[in-house]
């Protein structure tokens, strides 16, 4: 499980750093959007890391992390990019 996040972080690491013990990776096979600002429809990611910390979820586009939530359907719509450094993107959860 840990071999997908970045070097030096594991899946321990992540709940440490975010304070949530449940904190997990999620499977990638869902749909993940995200939201454009004055637009009807979303765009389309293809993130190939998503971490759950309860019913917020960051997804790595690129080298980029994108906050989010889990809706009920099991999608995650993001809002807003938090930067490439996941330590940063995980003090603004």
């Amino acid at each position: 499980m840990n071999e997908h996040l970045p070097d030096g972080w594991t899946i321990e690491r992540v709940r440490d750093a975010s304070g949530v013990a449940e904190a997990d990776l999620l499977p990638l096979e869902r749909l993940v959007v995200i939201e454009q600002p004055g637009a009807a429809d979303y765009d389309v990611l293809r993130p190939d890391l998503i971490l759950a910390f309860h019913d917020l979820c960051l997804a790595r586009v690129g080298d980029e992390w994108l906050m989010g939530h889990l809706d009920q359907d099991g999608s995650v719509i993001c809002w807003a990019s938090y930067g490439p450094d996941l330590a940063g993107a995980i003090r603004g959860l």
